[in-house]
């Protein structure tokens, strides 16, 4: 009898716009979640294009900070600092010669000099694999590696414009250059072999172990501070690091900061979406909520009288309450559908950037959807329930 009542005053298009809310709803929540489950991974895993377990960071220079002389140096107290961040594994300095370096090649017949630094870190930052990487004080020669963008910079520059002819790194291992070295009322003659190019490091490198030996030889003795620090990261595009850097006024090379933001502002959209969703499911919810009480009201006196008669009202709630779980299942069933189909166009785009990204399974989506599904209709279900025990109440 209560299901006949429940069939003769229901609305169909009160049902029906629910329905498409509460799946718009349902689709953009379940969506935004396994679309940033999806693309997290461009971001976050080892071989992703934003990828690197290195930062560089130095200290700002600033117009007032060169006119009254502030030093732009890293001290023993600012390393402690980063070393205990959450997101730091190891913390390696650049350690800068303390001595003028000039340097000669000849070149077809061209003579070319210039003066140049050095600079070191600790071999485990070092990116190139050689085992000429060492020096010993009695070979007279210095392992060099540069950055790879100084060979670029002179083949499509320097080069095309003397018509000089291209080098490639191999003819580039094979040149020695002449190095001078003068500092502390000393000068000395050495020789530089390049023996590598780095894509990690934007300085000239020499080993650690000569850095050393040539400022105690050719400098006033007194180790300088490091103006650079190399920091090897469990993930550069852990919002922290951005967070940590801009606080403290550091700049950072490369593209790891961009890459922190990048994942901030993704998390940003995906909880501007969410909210969006959540909005537009609790406004479907409120219309299916008016709408079976609608219908309750409609049938206030036929179900006082099934309550007289014996009815608990428990059996008088269980039809409407069914109504709404229904709905909500469909909506569900609906909802994990159309993800699935969006998700299918989305997909190989993003498997072309990094064919392990599209590894994600639809669990994040479902979960999020039967979570969803289980609060609305929990309160879908005490809420009729309470209205009719309200008219029970009322009647007694």
């Amino acid at each position: 009898m209560i299901w006949k009542l429940l069939k003769q005053h229901i609305s169909l298009s009160q049902l029906l716009g629910f329905s498409l809310a509460n799946v718009c709803g349902m689709v953009i929540v379940l969506l935004a979640v396994q679309f940033y489950r999806d693309v997290l991974p461009m971001f976050t895993q080892e071989n992703s294009f934003l990828k690197g377990d290195y930062i560089i960071i130095s200290k700002k220079v600033s117009t007032l900070g060169t006119i009254v002389g502030k030093q732009t140096t890293f001290s023993a107290g600012d390393i402690a600092e980063i070393e205990e961040q959450p997101f730091v594994k190891r913390v390696g300095s650049f350690l800068p010669s303390q001595f003028k370096v000039m340097a000669g090649m000849g070149l077809q017949g061209i003579k070319m000099s210039t003066d140049l630094f050095f600079e070191s870190v600790p071999n485990a930052y070092v990116d190139v694999q050689s085992e000429e990487w060492k020096f010993n004080p009695e070979s007279n020669v210095i392992p060099i590696i540069i950055p790879r963008n100084y060979l670029n910079l002179y083949n499509f520059g320097f080069a095309q414009s003397r018509n000089l002819p291209q080098l490639s790194e191999g003819i580039i291992g094979m040149v020695n250059l002449d190095i001078r070295l003068v500092g502390n009322g000393k000068t000395e003659q050495m020789k530089g072999h390049i023996v590598g190019f780095s894509s990690r490091l934007n300085t000239i490198l020499v080993p650690e172990s000569f850095i050393r030996w040539a400022n105690a030889r050719f400098s006033t003795g007194v180790e300088a501070e490091p103006s650079r620090l190399i920091v090897e990261v469990g993930n550069p595009a852990d919002e922290r690091i951005v967070q940590f850097v801009q606080r403290k006024g550091y700049e950072m090379e490369g593209n790891e900061l961009e890459a922190g933001k990048t994942v901030w502002f993704l998390k940003l959209i995906v909880g501007v979406v969410l909210s969006v969703g959540l909005l537009i499911s609790v406004l479907s919810f409120y219309i299916l909520i008016l709408s079976i009480y609608l219908l309750l009201q409609k049938n206030m006196r036929k179900l006082e009288t099934l309550l007289l008669i014996g009815y608990s009202p428990a059996q008088v709630a269980r039809p409407y309450q069914m109504l709404a779980v229904v709905l909500n299942l469909s909506v569900l069933l609906l909802g994990i559908t159309i993800v699935i189909g969006i998700r299918g166009t989305y997909l190989p785009v993003i498997t072309s950037l990094l064919p392990d990204a599209g590894n994600e399974s639809l669990l994040p989506a479902l979960l999020t959807g039967a979570c969803v599904f289980l609060l609305v209709s929990v309160l879908n279900i005490v809420m009729v329930r309470r209205k009719v025990d309200g008219i029970w109440m009322h009647k007694k």
